[in-house]
């Protein structure tokens, strides 16, 4: 049997309100994360990896900086006809942008016409983790389903803050899709866990096509894949699940086997960057069998003089540390840091100039963003909030790109 004809699209056009301000400039997949690497590059890397080489990124809001970072970072070879292609709304159905990720597969029908795939894998843009897509394909075609739905185990009484697969007897076809469902159901053979879609989808062809023209049609659907398409397929009886627990991929290791978060929140994006400087993080940059691509500019590797002292950190090429103390902290490229500073449990992006004596703590730092000497920012919400910088209920201080430091 030959080998289906895939193609990839990656659907790139969230807003990321819940990561003001750090989408107040950009679009959430082009969000760095991890010092060195953007949200996408996750995405991207676990389709390349998979050898799916041509690939479709649907842009629409603030695309300006991801537009730039993949073409710069994702060059395919143009000789064996790979290509990672971002694609603006178009209004090729009228004079509307993307209604939701539902109409903007179906505003880009003619991606799929030109290349005519067999398969169409769809993943989303802006969560961390590895999975090889090949095997969730190669699950998806012995299944028969129309659609795979790649679902991660959750413990139950977590699973109410997802979109929840309830799965029939044989473990893989999909009985029904609950949207955050007060009491989820839980798993044949695991009770106390759920199963949580991850956004990933797998489609046969035929069935994306008909499923999309079938929304189009629908004067209620909000035009979503997850919520309004997929739910429709359940209903067809034409839906499965592909337990991400199956999924493996080379060089795991059993404690980042299956890892994938979600990383929407200010929360929960400082909580994973901060997870990749301990000891043994949950998930592992080091997988050489699995890497993440990305680009790193042209700049010498991190130098620390007189004295510096950093403990479990990720700190990129062009930073200097120069008589300072940086703790369990992420600092992307050319990060300046000056004697006496103290950066504790913070993600610092590039270009950001700490002055001397400064101390940053819980804190995010966007790009460009320049710390007066002797300035605090974490240390006192109250003061932080005056200074107009953003401070989450749980006490992370957020400073956008390029945000302007008075002095108190």
């Amino acid at each position: 049997m030959a080998a289906p004809k895939v193609l990839a699209i990656v659907l790139a056009g969230g807003e990321g309100k819940r990561l003001m301000p750090l989408t107040l400039d950009r679009a959430k997949p082009a969000v760095p994360f991890g010092g060195s690497y953007r949200l996408i590059d996750f995405a991207l890397s676990n389709l390349v990896n998979a050898g799916y080489l041509k690939i479709c990124v649907l842009t629409q809001y603030k695309s300006d900086s991801l537009d730039r970072h993949i073409s710069l970072t994702w060059r395919m070879s143009t000789m064996l006809g790979n290509y990672v292609a971002t694609v603006p709304a178009q209004q090729r159905l009228g004079k509307q942008w993307y209604l939701g990720s539902a109409d903007a597969l179906l505003q880009s029908m003619n991606l799929m016409n030109d290349e005519k795939p067999d398969i169409i894998v769809v993943f989303g843009a802006d969560h961390v983790y590895r999975m090889d897509a090949r095997a969730m394909v190669e699950a998806h075609i012995e299944s028969g389903a129309g659609v795979s739905v790649a679902g991660i185990r959750v413990p139950r009484r977590e699973a109410h803050q997802f979109g929840v697969i309830k799965a029939a007897d044989d473990g893989v076809r999909i009985e029904r899709f609950l949207e955050k469902p007060a009491d989820p159901p839980g798993l044949a053979d695991s009770p106390d866990e759920s199963y949580a879609s991850m956004g990933n989808y797998v489609f046969s062809a035929d069935t994306l096509f008909d499923a999309l023209r079938a929304d189009a049609d629908n004067p209620e659907s909000r035009h979503d894949v997850g919520g309004d398409v997929i739910p429709m397929l359940v209903d067809r009886g034409e839906a499965g699940v592909y337990d991400f627990k199956r999924n493996i991929v080379p060089g795991a290791l059993e404690r980042d086997a299956n890892y994938w978060r979600d990383v929407g929140t200010i929360g929960s994006y400082h909580e994973a960057n901060l997870d990749l400087v301990s000891v043994e993080p949950t998930f592992n940059l080091y997988n050489n069998e699995w890497p993440i691509f990305t680009s790193h500019p042209q700049l010498p590797g991190a130098k620390f003089v007189q004295n510096a002292r950093v403990e479990d950190a990720i700190v990129c090429s062009g930073s200097i540390v120069s008589g300072a103390s940086v703790h369990s902290s992420v600092l992307g490229t050319n990060v300046q840091v000056e004697t006496g500073a103290d950066i504790a449990r913070s993600v610092v992006m590039e270009n950001v100039s700490i002055g001397r004596g400064a101390r940053i703590n819980n804190a995010i730092l966007d790009k460009n963003v320049v710390v007066p000497p002797g300035f605090e920012i974490g240390i006192d919400a109250d003061a932080d909030r005056k200074s107009g910088f953003h401070v989450t209920d749980d006490g992370i201080t957020v400073l956008g790109k390029g945000q302007q430091i008075e002095p108190r």
